[in-house]
């Protein structure tokens, strides 16, 4: 796979001594429309834009991510929905690189081939199935390359040294090391310098893949994990839109505010 649009946002942030911000909010929540609209705000300051694509099941998800995605499925959104936000996105004046982030059964109900096609024809840059493990992601991952999509392979700390290994080396331009084995959203029980031990024996294997960190990151704890390639800032995000609700503001100039701060801490 050539340079991809992930491979060459990785590489902006290291030309500027930063790790890539990544941002996760779930299509849909709190309306399609303001979904959209947040993506917007968050793309004048993110890296990287992780899209949630909603499902009944998200047992990895803590509350905050659940909360959203609980809203999403009653707002109505569909995968065609989805899509059709990430294609309105793509066309902004800042639309940064973009990966949907959800589970097998999605995929499965559209048609995996159908549903990899239409990823490529509007522009979705990576892919992370949460449910779907190496090897058995092994086939799938294939076919993403073989359209210019980014597989994204997670890893946590507790995959073994020859899976790790394998995981590595299957992967393309991302990988997501799960930094805690806790469900999205948890305080984070690890030291920063716990995880950025792990982190740096992972980075060792392969040091051309792009290692970000996932789980427990907010504003907080994000300058103490500089070191990292990318970070994923999620539920924080997701807890702020729940937030403008309850207070009857405004999410897309809260998660904005919040992302714009987010980056500062990176400079």
């Amino acid at each position: 796979m050539k340079s991809s649009n992930l491979g060459l946002a990785f590489k902006k942030c290291k030309e500027e001594n930063r790790p890539a911000l990544l941002t996760y909010t779930v299509a849909g929540d709190p309306s399609k429309k303001k979904s959209f609209e947040i993506l917007k705000a968050i793309s004048s300051h993110a890296d990287i834009c992780e899209i949630g694509v909603g499902h009944n099941c998200n047992t990895g998800d803590g509350k905050q991510i659940q909360d959203s995605t609980y809203r999403a499925i009653k707002n109505g959104i569909k995968i065609r929905d989805i899509f059709a936000i990430v294609k309105k996105f793509k066309k902004t004046k800042n639309a940064k690189p973009c990966i949907l982030m959800g589970y097998y059964n999605s995929v499965v109900q559209y048609g995996e081939n159908l549903f990899i096609k239409k990823c490529k024809k509007i522009g979705v840059d990576g892919l992370i199935i949460v449910d779907l493990p190496w090897p058995e992601n092994k086939n799938f991952s294939k076919k993403c390359k073989k359209n210019s999509i980014n597989f994204v392979q997670l890893v946590s700390p507790t995959t073994s040294k020859y899976r790790m290994k394998r995981i590595i080396n299957d992967s393309h331009d991302m990988i997501y090391y799960i930094s805690m084995l806790s469900t999205t959203g948890g305080k984070l029980k690890t030291s920063p310098k716990a995880i950025l031990k792990n982190y740096d024996a992972i980075k060792k294997i392969n040091k051309s893949k792009n290692l970000v960190i996932g789980f427990g990151i907010t504003i907080k704890t994000i300058s103490s994990l500089k070191k990292a390639d990318g970070l994923v800032v999620g539920s924080a995000l997701c807890k702020e839109i729940s937030k403008s609700i309850k207070n009857r503001q405004n999410p897309v100039t809260k998660v904005g505010n919040m992302v714009k701060n987010l980056r500062r801490k990176l400079s």
